[in-house]
């Protein structure tokens, strides 16, 4: 996995853009690199935030080092490693998650607190949509074009209830599951 990463990050650069990867687990040494710049380095940039919704209270930290040494030359355009430590409490249970990002840019916690939380919009607003509420995962169709077709009929459904003004995709599927009118409606 970690050519083909190196490659994309490549390809971003020599096309001017910039990159936030998270660094997971399975990227052994460059995750522990981070790890332990992150223990040992003083940050160039923190930012904290709190929020509280529903049944959910989170407080984010977010920090940001240039310090790089030992973490490999080859990772074209580095500039800053970001730590982001998430802490709270969800449905009455406490929980502590901390992950890792390298990146091109040169920016503020804070940016980088924006921009990692507007990605994780994107997951919760269609992938996690996709997953938990149309059962992506559990479709039985696996073979030839049948997943990729189903997909796009999957994002076109949740776009269709968006741009109706729904909010919760569960409470649209419900509205128009049983009535053919408001479903021909939001084809119109």
């Amino acid at each position: 996995m970690q050519p083909t990463v190196k490659k994309t990050v490549k390809t971003i650069i020599h096309q001017g853009n910039d990159y936030l990867i998270c660094v997971k687990a399975n990227q052994k040494s460059l995750y522990e690199r981070v790890q332990a710049i992150s223990a040992d380095c003083a940050p160039v940039s923190v930012y904290r935030s709190t929020e509280s919704t529903r049944q959910r209270q989170v407080e984010r930290i977010v920090e940001v080092f240039d310090c790089l040494a030992g973490i490999a030359p080859d990772w074209l355009g580095l500039r800053r490693l970001v730590r982001v430590q998430r802490q709270g409490r969800r449905q009455g249970k406490s929980y502590d998650q901390v992950s890792y990002y390298i990146s091109s840019l040169a920016t503020t916690a804070r940016q980088f607190a924006i921009a990692i939380q507007g990605h994780w919009g994107i997951e919760n607003r269609l992938h996690w949509v996709k997953d938990v509420v149309l059962s992506e995962d559990e479709c039985p169709l696996k073979q030839g074009h049948a997943p990729a077709n189903w997909g796009l009929i999957r994002s076109w459904a949740i776009n269709l209830f968006r741009l109706q003004g729904h909010t919760s995709i569960t409470k649209a599927q419900r509205r128009v599951a049983h009535d053919i009118e408001a479903l021909l409606l939001l084809v119109q």
